[in-house]
């Protein structure tokens, strides 16, 4: 659960969503402007939309199609896209993270971006924080049609960014990510400890947690 040497690491995957961003953006508007909009497109109560959503939500999570955009455009009669527009104020970026990537930059790792997003909420924020210019690839799980959290994907990985499992760190706010990349080969890994600013912490008995990507600035 300590720290990895970077001497040891050539290739950097980060997750966006909990890691370099605040999870505040994305529960938030699960969680709560979902829900509103919801009630007010199918005139139901809210808490009904509420609970409505939630078991929904479970019956999914953990697939791509949690992930997707199109996939809760067609399940809830509502613009997906155009609602996360409406809210893409609170799309923020984790404190010391652009610090770390342009570090990461500066001592020639490459860095990949490697993230459950759909392309067009990863569209929308990237627009807000400008952080495109750290990575030298972005893959995303629809490209390869798996989440990262189910087994295969980790492979599928290889065939479009060629990476030494034993020479990369993975840093992501998923615990289920982590086992399954774990499982594949990938040596470091690291987790992160708040990944909503405005939330819970969270722990694990094998991977040490990130309070600030401070922490691991080169």
């Amino acid at each position: 659960m300590s720290l990895p040497d970077l001497k040891d690491i050539d290739t950097v995957l980060l997750d966006l969503d909990g890691t370099l961003l605040d999870l505040h953006f994305d529960n938030h508007f699960w969680l709560e402007y979902v829900p509103v909009c919801y009630s007010e497109r199918h005139q139901i109560a809210l808490e009904q939309a509420h609970d409505f959503l939630m078991q929904r939500y479970n019956q999914v999570r953990g697939s791509l199609d949690w992930y997707c955009i199109e996939f809760w455009t067609r399940e809830l009669g509502l613009d997906i896209e155009q609602l996360k527009r409406e809210v893409a104020h609170k799309i923020a970026v984790h404190p010391f993270v652009h610090d770390f990537l342009q570090s990461a930059r500066k001592r020639g790792k490459h860095v990949v971006l490697v993230t459950n997003a759909h392309p067009a909420s990863l569209s929308i924020k990237m627009e807000k924080t400008e952080l495109v210019e750290y990575f030298d690839q972005i893959v995303t799980s629809h490209q390869l049609g798996l989440a990262k959290e189910q087994d295969g994907f980790w492979e599928k990985l290889q065939n479009v960014e060629s990476y030494n499992p034993d020479r990369t760190l993975l840093i992501d706010d998923n615990h289920e990510v982590l086992e399954c990349a774990e499982r594949y080969g990938i040596r470091h890994l690291l987790a992160i400890h708040r990944p909503d600013s405005q939330g819970g912490e969270k722990s694990h008995d094998r991977y040490h947690h990130l309070k600030s990507f401070e922490e691991i600035v080169i």
